[in-house]
């Protein structure tokens, strides 16, 4: 079925902090040709929706809610307006950040207190009552302000759909996980260099390669992943910024191109956008230009261009990308008052 009943139809949905002024989740219309954005539609059901993630059918979408009790919620998106589906599911976890799907579960990943919460979902997408388990991290790290315990930071099914990978900036580590009985657990942890600050992991196409990014650190770290034995193994650091940074330089979104050539970073503070060049021995930093506003808080990467959601700013800005070097070149933006994420249909 075509998207709103107009076929051919290209949207975007973006989440924003309410309690900072933003209007919630957003429904943005892509041109049919480029990558302009033009906001159509808002909801603010839940406060503070900063992350959210399609079903596979693209007909629901699901928020969380990044706030102290914490909590996530779906919607459904066949029209210009996300209508809600059913109540918001409280997720025994304090700040959800990050949400993605896995064996039939909305996982979340806790910040606040650094755990991952399953939330069964039902056959038509919506989501059960109640979650069906929780996992808490436990460690800590060396950085004295942030790292006093963990701070799960995102949570997201591995290529082959045998593991949930979970990312834990308090604890200098990442985390292979299974479902037992409904329960995330354990499989194997994999300690990152201490003060790295883990954030955000994306997977290289070739399911072989992960690259985290540091959010302590504006570093890139190059993993070998082995979806056979759910194993991740640290090979080398890339630096994102060409130098020291001049002032706070806290890295936030990563994303690998569709081909497998490049890998695109943000920086907050510096408020860049860094490309990476996939070599033998694993990244080579090529460039860096600036993001369009400030404090880039994620990036997404879509039919050729690349979007970054600018928090600070309040807007959502996108670049086309050069097909020969990776540079993103600005091309625009659309005000979305402290926008944190953005996604496509």
């Amino acid at each position: 079925m075509a998207q709103g009943g107009r076929p051919g139809r290209r949207r975007a949905f973006i989440g924003s902090f309410t309690a900072a002024g933003g209007p919630g989740l957003v429904t943005a219309e892509v041109a049919p040709h480029g990558g302009a954005l033009t906001v159509v539609a808002a909801a603010e059901d839940v406060p503070d929706p900063s992350y959210l993630a399609l079903s596979p059918d693209g007909g629901t979408l699901y928020a969380v809610s990044e706030t102290a009790e914490g909590a996530v919620a779906a919607y459904r998106v066949t029209g210009d307006r996300p209508e809600p589906a059913g109540p918001p599911v409280p997720v025994d976890g304090s700040g959800p950040t990050h949400l993605g799907l896995y064996a039939g579960h909305v996982l979340t990943a806790n910040y606040g207190c650094g755990s991952v919460t399953a939330v069964p979902l039902r056959p038509d997408g919506t989501l059960a009552a109640r979650p069906s388990g929780r996992l808490q991290h436990t460690g800590s790290g060396p950085h004295e302000r942030r790292q006093r315990g963990p701070h799960a930071h995102q949570v997201q099914a591995d290529p082959s759909g045998r593991w949930a990978v979970s990312v834990d900036l308090g604890t200098d580590s990442v985390r292979a996980c299974i479902l037992a009985d409904g329960t995330p657990a354990v499989h194997r942890e994999t300690a990152l260099r201490p003060g790295s600050g883990p954030r955000h992991l994306a997977f290289h196409p070739d399911g072989e390669h992960a690259y985290v990014v540091n959010e302590l650190t504006p570093t890139v770290t190059v993993c070998r992943w082995d979806a056979g034995t759910g194993s991740l193994k640290p090979l080398t650091e890339v630096p994102l910024l060409p130098g020291a940074p001049a002032g706070d330089a806290y890295p936030s979104g990563i994303v690998v191109s569709p081909d497998g050539r490049f890998v695109w970073t943000a920086t907050r503070g510096e408020d860049v956008l860094s490309v990476l060049a996939v070599v033998a021995d694993g990244l080579r930093l090529t460039g860096t230009v600036p993001c369009g506003g400030h404090w880039p808080r994620a990036l997404a990467e879509h039919d050729g261009y690349l979007y970054a959601a600018n928090e600070r700013s309040g807007d959502v800005t996108w670049f086309t990308v050069d097909e020969a070097t990776g540079l993103p070149r600005y091309d625009g933006s659309v005000r979305v008052a402290a926008a944190s994420c953005v996604v496509f249909a």
